[in-house]
């Protein structure tokens, strides 16, 4: 246990909120399709669109005669709209136990793989404690090599919070790598959806199961 830091990082998605439910996300890669005018994408180019890396974006949008950068900017969009939905329909909301963010002494942040303006949404609709800082990818095509484990957006969060030894609170093993990587501790909460999740020997500092438990470690 280290009681030096001086900052607690989030994970949104799973951490913070529930996930976005997955059929929701095929229907808007669905969407995005029809908005660049493409009526009969395969499946698995449905699929792959949920977390392309840049040459699989690029064969399916050649594939369609379309240009890479707008068809990822309808797929984000897309995302986006479907999320603010959910959210506003309180099909995606905040855990019970992110009250506990309201007894931190430490500044907080989120650095998330989901869109930026996703996460300005739940910072806008939901009732979570307000963050000092908080990234999410960009909707643009370098936004996908910037998303987590690249440490890209934890390292401007913590840059921009002016802090030396801050915590990376994730319930994934990008989080974990991510965490690594900027040279930091990662706390891995194994939430419901989690139950049984391989980390693939990317070992956090710590293992919880509820927020509350970071005030012992804060």
């Amino acid at each position: 246990m280290d009681p030096s830091y001086d900052a607690v990082v989030f994970d949104n998605d799973g951490v913070l909120t529930t996930p976005t439910d997955r059929d929701v996300l095929i229907e808007a890669i669905r969407d995005a399709f029809e908005r660049v005018d493409v009526s009969s994408p395969s499946d698995e180019q449905v699929r792959t669109l949920l977390s392309p890396d840049r040459p699989s974006l690029r064969r399916i949008a050649d594939h369609h005669g379309v240009d890479p950068a707008t068809l990822w900017s309808a797929r984000e969009q897309a995302a986006i709209d479907a999320q603010l939905a959910e959210i506003e329909a309180g099909r995606k909301r905040v855990y019970e136990d992110v009250t506990a963010l309201e007894s931190f002494s430490v500044p907080t942040g989120i650095v998330s793989n989901n869109q930026h303006e996703t996460i300005g949404n739940i910072l806008d609709n939901c009732a979570l404690e307000p963050v000092e800082v908080w990234y999410g990818r960009e909707p643009t095509i370098e936004g996908i090599d910037r998303k987590k484990p690249t440490p890209y957006y934890l390292e401007l969060a913590i840059d921009e919070l002016g802090v030396n030894n801050p915590l990376y609170v994730g319930d994934s093993r990008v989080d974990v790598v991510a965490a690594d990587a900027a040279g930091i501790d990662a706390a891995f909460i194994r939430r419901d959806h989690r139950i049984g999740y391989d980390l693939a020997g990317h070992e956090p500092r710590y293992e919880i199961e509820s927020l509350e438990t970071l005030l012992e470690l804060v």
